[in-house]
């Protein structure tokens, strides 16, 4: 064939590939708002960086597919994002739904396999029916479909994966948002194993999609999704956004950007926050916001384990983790959800060499029967165990209530590089309140009660601490974030370049 046909082939080809699922449902996806695979890609990318891989692969099932299967409904290449390289797959709900195939497969397991083994983030765009029947169906389809890359969910954190859940996200769409270390939800998805007719069918009654997987369900009660937003565009600049504080690869220090001149505010605004009060309530963010980068605070989770906070930020323009407890929501006692918060977020910062800063004011555990149906027990010995294994630098701030063995799994002791306090911590085996009812006998309001509890508190203060040097140092709200850009200076690994041990690596990234 000479090669102008030759040539003229290929354009017709590449022509039929690019039209995706044809005019007429790309016309409908404009009318209801909804971007187009391409255009999703062109808002998560740098301008002009993308270059794909399978193009040209289609249905390799029934030959009757291979003219209905453009691109075989994901889109999957390389990339750059804020000038650095990663992989990615933005699925292609309008060739087949996106559904999940032989070829299709081999296509996303190959730019996974090029971003762990090179170093650099992966990035999968969710909307997918799960599954393609029926080309899954019976044994050939089985052995074709299934188990046949050993890699394909398996997460050892070499490099930050992310992934978004958009409109209908079934099957590999909710996988690998579970898998990933980053997921976002675009409010109106749906997120779940299985359709709702499938799921209909196979429990014999209708379910709500929004009770099904909404985002609601992730974002409150199971914690599978970090961050919720209203459109596509939003969902890609979170990623954008995630990826700004997260390294290539786990070999490498986490990122610093310049500072800018206005990134540290003024810190007296701290002590208008904090209540002279022991008992009064306040927001724990609002803290932090003061103490971090102006502008960089990026919380994980917001809706989940609500008395603790985890967010990414910067300070000094360096990443970091902030692990806390916020006493807005019962009075910062850690529950099973806010533990599970934290381990999943300590694991990633250990995992990509990111520093972790503790804000700690808590009053212990939450307790009761609620507590126990959950695994109370068992989660609170994983917390304990998560953060004995972190070996990224880590300061803890006694910041006012350090009670019982929650001040261990919060970063107390040695558990971390240095524990520095304000001087209105308070830390003991148990609120004093409680202690003085099961020592004297005597609650709240009973004679003698005030008596039997100013003696509880007798050494509760921190100065003790301070002069045993259990506590390294009692400084003031105001001096702690120069305190911590300093500190956390001194502790960065110079024999390793700054990177840790990675003991968590394998720990489950959903549970």
């Amino acid at each position: 064939m000479p090669h102008d046909e030759m040539l003229a082939e290929l354009d017709r080809r590449r022509e039929r590939a690019s039209a995706m699922g044809g005019e007429e449902k790309l016309a409908r996806r404009r009318e209801r708002g909804t971007l187009n695979a391409l255009e999703r890609l062109s808002h998560l990318v740098d301008e002009g960086s993308f270059v794909e891989t399978g193009l040209l692969g289609a249905s390799g099932m029934f030959a009757a597919d291979v003219a209905k299967t453009p691109r075989d409904g994901k889109v999957a290449g390389f990339a750059r994002i804020d000038g650095r390289d990663v992989a990615v797959c933005v699925n292609d709900f309008t060739v087949k739904g996106a559904s999940t195939s032989a070829t299709n497969s081999k296509k996303m397991a190959h730019i996974r396999r090029v971003a762990t083994e090179k170093g650099f983030p992966f990035v999968h765009i969710g909307e997918s029916t799960g599954a393609r029947l029926p080309d899954a169906m019976g044994s050939r389809g089985m052995g074709l479909l299934l188990g046949n890359d050993p890699t394909q969910f398996r997460r050892t954190r070499e490099s930050p994966w992310a992934a978004a859940a958009l409109d209908a996200s079934f099957g590999s769409s909710a996988w690998l948002c579970c898998v990933s270390d980053f997921a976002v939800m675009k409010k109106g998805s749906t997120m779940c194993v299985s359709s709702s007719r499938l799921v209909s069918m196979a429990i014999g009654e209708e379910v709500d999609l929004e009770e099904l997987g909404g985002w609601r369900l992730h974002a409150e009660s199971t914690g599978l999704i970090d961050r919720f937003v209203d459109t596509d565009e939003e969902a890609m600049d979170e990623i954008r956004r995630f990826l700004s504080y997260m390294p290539s690869h786990n070999m490498e220090a986490s990122p610093a950007v310049p500072v800018a001149a206005d990134a540290a505010g003024d810190q007296r605004p701290i002590l208008d926050v904090l209540p002279e009060r022991r008992t009064q309530v306040y927001d724990m963010r609002k803290i932090i916001r003061i103490l971090v980068d102006r502008g960089s605070y990026f919380e994980l989770k917001p809706r989940f384990g609500r008395p603790a906070v985890t967010a990414l930020a910067r300070l000094n323009g360096r990443s970091v983790g902030v692990v806390a407890n916020n006493p807005m929501v019962g009075g910062g006692a850690l529950s099973a959800e806010a533990c599970r918060k934290i381990i999943d977020f300590q694991v990633l910062c250990d995992s990509f060499n990111i520093p972790i800063v503790r804000l700690m004011d808590t009053p212990g555990f939450v307790v009761g029967t609620d507590a126990e149906r959950k695994g109370a027990p068992g989660w609170i010995m994983n917390f304990m165990n998560c953060t004995c294994l972190v070996t990224v630098p880590s300061i803890t701030v006694l910041v006012r209530k350090a009670y019982g063995r929650a001040y261990v799994a919060m970063g107390g002791g040695r558990h971390n590089d240095e524990m520095i306090a304000w001087p209105g911590a308070e830390v003991s085996f148990m609120d004093p309140v409680f202690a003085t009812t099961i020592v004297h006998g005597k609650a709240p309001g009973d004679e003698g009660f005030e008596e039997a509890l100013a003696h509880i508190r007798k050494d509760i203060e921190v100065w003790d601490m301070a002069t045993i040097y259990s506590v390294q140092n009692v400084i003031k709200p105001q001096e702690t974030r120069d305190y911590l850009i300093r500190m956390l200076d001194v502790y960065r690994n110079r024999r390793s370049a700054e990177i840790g041990k990675h003991l968590m690596q394998n720990w489950p990234t959903s549970f």
